[in-house]
């Protein structure tokens, strides 16, 4: 079936935000309001000199942590130019002035993350995880409900009147004031129940927790129709073993009791639904979470998700995908048309049909570039990431054991090399072309890991531990390398883990090298050993930094001595070749400037010494930069940055130095980090500083 359909073209890009673009706001024809993971709200205005595009015109700052929803207050006698409703992680709504940018309320109530804002005749209606709803009337809370027994992830207002609002738990409600009048069941139907229960069965065969996901992310009306959802629900079968991100795979015992595979993939859906709960349509294309879910007066629907792709659909067809450089977070249509999407590249993008509005062809090339060098940037060698494979430079360490195999990058490939024991050196096998999963052992980091007493590959299990800090981690398993999700649209960690290795050893070294807290290491151990089927076996669980052999950098906590009695191990001796401090535990390290600060301040004679909020700030931005490597080649240090730094380690107690010592010796690690450092050596009594870095330095 064809259809009349004029094809979205990159029409500007606005940027800005130092972190993921998370919600968009349309202000009208000529404004646009964003939220982003940097903790600000962003006002864009059109440029008055160049109309298709936006320019920044405020910055909003108010939240102490990420913002997520976002809503527009049309102009009225109390806001002449509009205003901005917004909710974030910290559990609060802020609402906003667009005449004078600054916050005029400031709505607490809430116990977990604000997720959805809308607004209801004057009133301000906002949804949570802590799974209420809540009703703001003039700055105060005058009406509050449990909406749903699970987070609630969205709420809108229909043209009637009534509130929808979407949830973890599955269902879509329809609300008139605080009655339930309908509760939409759909987005986990019959057949998905069935197979969910049989499905948790057959894993619980192998002590694996298996939770699906199928929460409703999204809502919007469809005028004249009914609601949107959007959602990660949809499950089918397949019959190839080309396991993808989105593919699962579970043994079955078929006759002759031989064993073989059950193949299936989810899939997110869209739906859109009567105000009398029946299902219209259902869009399937999405192959990731779907966040968002928009509508636009000519029929057409927008759909942004987890797999970098901004659907458009009409009629229920998708007509065209939109691909991003990262998670689309949230996509809007402006009056227009026009499509606004947010991405966790930290980037505003709007698209347009209007010829007069679309990009020049050298800002469109590019995008494309860009896109390009994402893709490239993500490649995969026989089913390992290019980027993450260590260079020749691994072959200089020695193997464990005759036989073991390695893969390493070459240029734009991946080559295998076996250890050969009898004469101490890695032989080049071949290029690596198929995957390695095909061999039966899994790869990380070009090491092989091998399955441990797993009787089936690959599976994946999941397995969500909260933490102290509100959030998430998730273990997937597929073979041994563990795919962490530390949730929020956070990159995938891997894990990895041999049936011989220590797991207490496993877990130290992994924290420290993601510089995440230490306290999950008893949670990650535990989950280790039950996925290894080695619950009952002892090991050692005395902490010692597996980069030095020394005790722990725990913030808040007293340094522990070595045990004595523990016996000597020679693994590493003789050590050939040089042992690299290139990580950091950057939040201890925050942590412990900020504590000595404190103490400078309580000191009459050394508060002249303590550091300003302003210099705090500046700390958390420099540690911000050293955290994200991955744009280590683009990213700038100013000269404040380095001259504060610098400035502490001359002018601060010799016993409070090392966490700046700390950031200095990573800064030295980062190609801009490293030619700021020099061009200040060079300026100042660089021997000096020198002997101040490395005299005192000790392990």
């Amino acid at each position: 079936m064809e259809i009349d359909f004029n094809e979205y073209q990159l029409r500007c890009e606005l940027r800005g935000h130092e972190d993921d673009v998370r919600g968009i706001c349309v202000c009208g024809n000529e404004r646009i309001a964003t939220s982003s993971r940097d903790k600000t709200v962003r006002l864009w205005s059109q440029d008055p000199s160049e109309k298709r595009k936006f320019v920044s015109s405020k910055i909003l700052l108010g939240h102490t942590s990420f913002v997520g929803p976002i809503a527009w207050i049309p102009p009225n006698d109390e806001f002449t130019e509009g205003g901005v409703v917004s909710g974030g992680m910290d559990t609060l709504v802020l609402v906003w002035d667009l005449k004078s940018g600054e916050k005029v309320q400031t709505l607490k109530g809430h116990s977990l993350q604000v997720t959805s804002i809308t607004l209801d005749n004057g009133d301000i209606v906002s949804s949570s995880v802590d799974c209420t709803l809540r009703r703001w009337r003039n700055g105060q809370s005058v009406e509050t409900w449990e909406a749903h027994k699970a987070p609630i992830q969205a709420v809108i207002k229909l043209p009637s009147g009534e509130l929808v609002t979407g949830s973890s738990d599955t269902t879509l409600k329809l609300w008139r004031g605080k009655t339930c009048l309908h509760t939409f069941n759909g987005h986990a139907g019959l057949l998905f129940i069935i197979f969910r229960h049989i499905l948790m069965f057959m894993l619980s065969l192998y002590n694996i927790d298996f939770e699906c996901a199928d929460t409703v992310r999204g809502l919007a009306v469809m005028a004249g129709l009914g609601v949107l959802s959007s959602s990660h629900d949809g499950w089918g079968f397949i019959s190839e073993h080309t396991f993808k991100s989105n593919q699962y795979c579970i043994p079955a015992l078929h006759q002759n009791n031989i064993l073989c595979f059950t193949c299936f993939y989810w899939y997110s859906s869209l739906r859109l639904w009567a105000v009398s709960g029946q299902v219209l349509m259902e869009m399937v294309g999405h192959t990731a979470i779907v966040y968002s879910v928009d509508s636009h007066a000519s029929g057409l629907i927008v759909s942004g998700s987890e797999d970098r792709f901004a659907k458009i659909w009409k009629d229920g067809v998708c007509v065209q995908s939109i691909e991003h450089p990262g998670c689309v977070w949230d996509a809007k249509f402006m009056e227009n048309g026009d499509i606004v999407t947010a991405c966790s590249d930290g980037v505003v993008r709007i698209w347009t049909v209007h010829p007069d509005n679309i990009a020049d062809q050298l800002e469109r090339d590019l995008y494309a570039s860009e896109l390009s060098q994402y893709k490239t940037s993500r490649k995969r060698v026989g089913g390992l990431k290019l980027e993450e494979l260590p260079g020749l430079e691994a072959l200089k360490i020695p193997g464990t054991s005759d036989g073991q195999t390695k893969v390493v990058r070459e240029g734009d490939n991946g080559v295998a090399y076996a250890w050969n024991m009898p004469e101490q050196k890695w032989d080049k096998i071949g290029e690596v072309v198929d995957g390695p999963e095909e061999s039966g052992r899994a790869f990380h980091d070009g090491v092989q890991y091998d399955y441990g007493q797993f009787p089936v590959v690959p599976l994946h299990s999941l397995l969500a531990l909260s933490s102290s800090d509100s959030f998430l981690i998730n273990f997937y398993f597929c073979g041994s390398v563990f795919d962490v999700d530390i949730g929020d649209g956070m990159p995938i960690r891997k894990l990895p883990y041999n049936r011989s290795d220590n797991p207490y050893d496993v877990a130290d070294k992994w924290l420290l090298k993601e510089n995440l807290p230490l306290s999950f290491r008893e949670q990650i151990v535990q989950f280790i050993l039950q996925n290894t089927g080695q619950k009952d076996v002892t090991f050692d669980a005395s902490f010692r930094d597996p980069y030095t052999g020394a005790n722990a950098y725990v913030p808040g906590q007293p340094s522990r001595t070595s045990d004595a009695s523990a016996k000597p191990t020679f693994k590493h001796i003789p050590k050939k070749g040089m042992l690299g401090f290139d990580t950091a535990q950057f939040d201890g390290i925050l942590k412990k400037i900020t504590e000595f600060n404190s103490a400078l301040q309580s000191d009459q004679e050394k508060q002249n010494l303590s550091l300003t909020e302003l210099d705090v700030s500046r700390l958390g931005a420099i540690v911000k930069i050293l955290k994200d490597t991955s744009h280590y080649h683009s990213s700038k240090f100013a000269d404040a940055d380095i001259s504060l730094l610098l400035n502490l380690l001359r002018s601060w107690p010799i016993s409070m130095i090392f966490p700046v010592i700390d950031l200095v010796r990573m800064i030295v690690l980062h190609p801009d980090g490293a030619t700021m450092l020099h061009k200040h050596f060079q300026a100042e009594n660089g021997i000096k500083i020198t002997i101040i870095l490395f005299s005192d330095f000790k392990l």
